[in-house]
Formats: structure tokens, sequence, C-alpha cells
């Protein structure tokens, strides 16, 4: 799907969109600070941010700056993280109000990524610029900070319970036991061969049956990693890349997409939705469909 200029919820696409447990979609764009839960057919709902969005459509007041991820709490309460003023805010859906979960600045925060909340409802954290991982309790206390990563540019958690980090400065994808918080590396590396290792790892989705995708941004793919074993392959995308060429709706070959700038991926229902960034506000959708076997 192509995108021109225009109003990204409302014509279909937002910069992020995830859903959570129950199927429901949240977009968030992050460049006009708002974030919204959006509907069968694209109807937004409500949507957060500091003045109203659209006309007619009910807003929850919040100085959003740079939102960055949606998930849930357990008790069905929204949460969104900002990477700006790095705080979270939680969603009364029943008062339409928000409140500020986690103040980041006053815990020394540089900055806030993704925010995942686990089956335990613990919600982790990442910070992108200052690289550490944290957990916080659904009250927003600090459980636990991890360090020793590079920037961190994604952070999701698997249907096992486990944590994966992008440790992005580092060209490696990890994973943080979240009983004992012990690290492991799934894969790393940079080569200058593209279609070997990372060039520019940014984005990341995982699915249910034991593999993870990895937006590589300077490469220009996408890397299906096998999470058991650790083994890299390339399954979307091309070295060579036209920043103004839009993808033609009745491609069918994965790598023979323009994938000039990927953007955050997400996985859901046995599709791989990849967005990529082309010349000034257009961008591109591609939908990557699981095979079988």
């Amino acid at each position: 799907m192509h995108f021109e200029p225009g109003d990204f919820v409302k014509d279909g696409l937002t910069h992020f969109g995830f859903r959570d447990a129950r199927g429901r979609l949240f977009g968030i764009d992050h460049v006009h600070h708002f974030a919204a839960l959006v509907r069968e057919g694209g109807r937004v709902e409500w949507t957060i941010a500091s003045a109203r969005v659209f006309d007619g459509v009910p807003n929850i007041a919040a100085p959003l700056n740079f939102p960055m991820y949606v998930d849930v709490l357990p008790d069905g309460s929204p949460i969104v993280s900002n990477f700006g003023t790095a705080q979270l805010f939680r969603i009364d859906l029943h008062r339409m109000r928000a409140e500020v979960l986690v103040d980041g600045e006053a815990i020394g925060m540089e900055d806030m990524g993704n925010c995942a909340v686990d089956r335990d409802g613990l919600i982790w954290v990442n910070e992108v610029r200052g690289s550490r991982v944290w957990c916080f309790d659904p009250a927003g206390r600090p459980v636990r900070t991890i360090d020793g990563f590079g920037w961190i540019y994604d952070l999701r958690i698997a249907p096992d319970g486990e944590v994966f980090v992008l440790d992005s400065g580092n060209f490696a994808l990890r994973a943080v036991d979240p009983d004992t918080y012990a690290v492991r590396t799934v894969a790393e590396g940079f080569a200058s061969d593209p279609t070997a290792r990372f060039d520019g790892p940014i984005s990341l989705a995982l699915d249910e049956r034991g593999k993870a995708y990895v937006g590589d941004r300077f490469a220009h793919v996408v890397r299906e990693i096998d999470l058991a074993t650790g083994a890299m392959t390339a399954i979307a995308g091309r070295p060579v890349v036209d920043d103004a060429r839009a993808n033609p709706s009745t491609e069918r070959d994965p790598t023979r997409l323009n994938l000039p700038q990927i953007s955050s991926m997400d996985y859901a229902r046995g599709r791989l939705f990849v967005p990529t960034d082309l010349d000034g506000d257009r961008g591109d959708l591609a939908v990557l469909r699981r095979t079988l076997g």
C-alpha cells in the first residue's frame, strides 16, 4: 500500500501501529504527537494528545512529545510511552483522562522508547540513548534496571515471556530472562556484506513460532532470525534502493521490495507489517504473509 501526504490515521496508516492481546489496533503519529485507538474500517475512536486532533473524535488531554509505543495493563488501561519527556502515561478510559505513571526524567532516564507489558503485569521500557532496560511494577515503581547495551531502538516480549532487546549500537539482538534478568545474545555482528549481518537494526517484531524479524535500515532488508539457533536470513528487500520509488501494489516477490527507510514493524495474525519512508511525507506499507511449513 502506498500513502501520499494526508491524515495517515484516517487514510489507513500511522507511523507506528500495534495490536494488543485483544486484537485492538493502536496507531501512533509521533511526528504530530498523538496516539489513537483505531477500529475496523479505519474509524478513530479516540485520540490522546495535547489538543483535539480530529473534529468529532474525543481527545484525552496529555502533553505528548514524540510518543513511541502503546500497550495495555492487565486492568485494561492503555499506556503510552513518550520519548521527548521520558514519561509513561496511563489512560483511564472510564474517565477519559491520562496520568503520568512513570516520570522518567525524575529517576534519571534520558528518554523513553517502547513500553511492553509482560504476563505478570510488569512494564518493560527501554532508553534509546540511555542504553538501559527498565522494569516497572503496574504502579510505575522501578523493579530493575539492566545496563550494558548500546543504543536500544526496539524492545518486545515474546509469547513465552522472554524480553527481546534490539541492541542497535552493538548490532545485536539480545534476550532478557524476566525471572533472573540474565541477558543472552541471540544474534550479533556487523559486516560489509549486507546479506550477512546487521547494518542499522532499527525495528523488531516477534511471531508465535520462535522467529524474530529485524528491520535493517541501512541494508534495506528485513531479516528473519531463529531465536533458538540465531540463524539469520534476509527475507525481504534489496540492497539497491530508490528513495523516491513507490512499490507497485502488484509486487509479490519480497526480495524485490524497495525499502529505503524501514520504520517500526509489527506482526499480527500471520502477517508482518513493514512500513518504509520515501522522500518527503510519502510512505509504503508492505505486508508479508507467513507461508506454511
